[in-house]
């Protein structure tokens, strides 16, 4: 039951329906949600892990400032992207994805164990084939897959740790119609020379090649989503 309040009272707060310094009464959630107490208590404590709001006593459930929210929860990434300001957040996000991942490459290409290596090689002949199939379904879960591979690989544990961050990044592109309708045959290429590049453990290949893949993120997002 809470996971239904927190579905829709959190795009509510992430959204500016209810804008910082807001306060929202305990008695009127449960009103409004038709939920015990206890429900309305546990979506708050979730809402306040995420620093969206915060509660004290004879007050109730104060929204925060903006600049105070988790900014990488994947769950608070997926409602922002869900709402008006989409394509400012998935500006911020490709930013991020551009500072971080062609580093990630790099270090990946001589980190990544034999293992890793194949399953990179594995994952971008499915991306190809998916994207010759134009099945987005399918290319997306390789492509998400693809990049947390190179994540982890880098064997940097703060790296590892964005790989939800970008999978949400990929997942809002794709449910929110911010790519074209079919992946991008050059960008597929590039996924599979950065897997040549990190198993031949060529390092400066292998970011400039990410580097290239985040960039043309950002192109089309000044086509699509300016």
């Amino acid at each position: 039951m809470h996971s239904r309040v927190l579905s829709e009272l959190g795009p509510a707060i992430a959204s500016g329906e209810y804008p910082p310094g807001t306060v929202l009464r305990i008695d009127e959630l449960e009103s409004r949600y038709g939920v015990s107490r206890t429900v309305v208590r546990e979506a708050v404590r979730v809402l306040e892990s995420m620093h969206l709001v915060e509660s004290r006593r004879r007050v109730g459930v104060t929204v925060r400032r903006t600049e105070e929210w988790n900014a990488f929860d994947p769950a608070l990434i997926r409602w922002r992207l869900a709402g008006a300001d989409r394509s400012r957040q998935l500006r911020s996000l490709t930013m991020l994805r551009t500072a971080v991942e062609p580093v990630a490459a790099g270090l990946a290409a001589g980190a990544a164990t034999p293992e890793q290596c194949r399953e990179l090689t594995v994952l971008a002949a499915e991306m190809a084939a998916s994207g010759r199939a134009a099945d987005l379904a399918a290319y997306l879960v390789h492509d998400i897959a693809f990049h947390r591979v190179v994540l982890e690989a880098s064997g940097n544990e703060m790296f590892a740790r964005l790989g939800d961050v970008v999978a949400e990044v990929l997942a809002g592109r794709t449910e929110h119609h911010v790519m074209f309708t079919a992946p991008d045959p050059e960008a597929v290429t590039l996924h599979v020379r950065v897997a040549e590049a990190v198993r031949a453990h060529d390092a400066r290949a292998a970011e400039d090649l990410m580097r290239e893949i985040c960039v043309g993120a950002l192109r089309e997002l000044d086509i699509l989503a300016p």
